[in-house]
């Protein structure tokens, strides 16, 4: 019996998927539920699974873009599982130890770099390199001997300081389906929304503090690292609540107003920058928030991620810092209508009751869309922020910063 593997829908509103990687070869013996190829849709890479056991015969290419519901391979349950066997001889003969070559082959070999002019070029080529300016030395002659020839003078191009002779290969791969998406997505957010920036700067002295006094009995108790993450959650999930118009998005002539903080964080997966989302994240603890963010982040490295998990934030929090980023403009994951940046945490002088001190300070930036948002909401948002940063136990934790941690 033969059975059409046809490609089933990872989304409802995703119309095709692309072959990402064969990961079986066309005639191969397949599994029940092996997988079989992974491909590529608008929003995740997806594994295919063999529905039935038997012969596989592939009917498209890897980088084929093929439409939900296309037959993508056939696999002939009638046939037997092949019984494994010891290689044949010829292919045991087929990797002989190289001899080492004779002398005559080395003495026939040819010398495969060319080698800089040994001897002035040509008269006709001199008088082209002299017209361009460039040095006899800076020309790979193909002539006899290397002699410059007149057609190397006339292909020559000047060197302009850059020496010749380096590698100037270049290489041309095609887009996956996911950065494509990305791609049109981040073009559509420059076009369709009115975006603009806000910054300002948060003093980490504080939350500096309670990880340095807490995160060993944390991890002792949990399991997990109390990083900036959850501080940064708690803080954005309480300013959104104060400033609603930020977690608001439009959707067309009408305005859709969340009373649920469903926040994207922005991570970095094999095939590229993914988005998954903490829902209710406003009902987090610290420990819910570090270990919904561990598991999200372990599923989009291992390319486990779903569509579904990547749905239908209301809010995205990007973190350049791990990168290095001093500074950046986000830009707005649509059709949300804000996204914080945040980056890295640099030791800077700055004035605390009157006195010039070194604190660790980190800038934020706040992208978002002034369609929907105005400069008091989007300024008061990151200014609710910062208050809730450089105050923690008070503002995030209500004075009990144990209690808080669930230690």
């Amino acid at each position: 019996m033969i059975l059409e593997m046809k490609v089933p829908s990872p989304g409802e509103s995703i119309k095709e998927v692309e072959i990402a990687t064969w990961l079986v070869k066309d005639g191969d013996y397949v599994e029940k539920d092996q997988a079989i190829a992974e491909v590529d849709s608008d929003k995740a890479t997806l594994e295919l699974p063999a529905e039935a056991s038997g012969t596989i015969t592939l009917k498209a290419e890897e980088g084929d873009a093929v439409a939900v519901g296309s037959v993508v391979c056939l696999i002939d349950t009638s046939a037997a599982k092949p019984s494994g066997s010891a290689p044949a001889k010829e292919e045991t003969k087929a990797a002989p130890v190289a001899e080492a070559p004779k002398k005559e082959e080395v003495k026939a070999a040819p010398v495969a770099a060319k080698t800089y002019a040994a001897q002035a070029p040509s008269p006709a080529a001199k008088k082209i390199l002299d017209e361009k300016s460039i040095q006899p030395s800076d020309v790979i002659g193909t002539g006899r001997d290397g002699r410059i020839t007149k057609d190397d003078a006339v292909n020559a191009v000047p060197s302009m300081g850059t020496p010749t002779g380096g590698n100037r290969g270049s290489e041309r791969t095609k887009l996956s389906m996911l950065r494509r998406k990305v791609a049109e997505r981040l073009v559509s957010a420059k076009n369709e929304t009115a975006m603009l920036t806000t910054f300002n700067e948060v003093d980490m002295t504080a939350i500096y503090a309670l990880r340095e006094q807490y995160k060993e009995e944390f991890k002792a108790k949990h399991g997990l690292g109390l990083g900036f993450m959850s501080f940064f959650t708690k803080a954005v999930t309480r300013a959104l609540q104060l400033y609603p118009d930020v977690n608001s998005m439009i959707d067309g002539q009408e305005k859709i107003a969340y009373n649920f903080c469903d926040i994207s964080v922005a991570v970095s997966g094999p095939k590229g920058l993914m988005v998954p989302v903490m829902r209710n994240a406003e009902l987090l603890s610290f420990r819910g928030v570090e270990a919904e963010i561990k598991r999200l982040a372990i599923r989009a490295r291992d390319g486990q991620i779903t569509v579904d998990e990547m749905t239908g934030g209301t809010f995205t929090i990007s973190n350049g810092g791990v990168f290095g980023s001093m500074l950046s403009t986000p830009i707005i994951n649509p059709p949300q209508s804000g996204i914080l940046g945040m980056h890295n945490v640099v030791e800077r002088a700055i004035v605390k009751n009157g006195q010039i001190v070194i604190a660790p300070v980190m800038f934020v930036a706040l992208s978002y869309d002034h369609r929907i948002i105005d400069g008091r909401e989007s300024v008061g948002f990151l200014v609710a922020v910062k208050e809730a940063l450089e105050n923690p136990i008070e503002i995030l934790m209500d004075n009990n910063p144990k209690k808080a941690l669930e230690l």
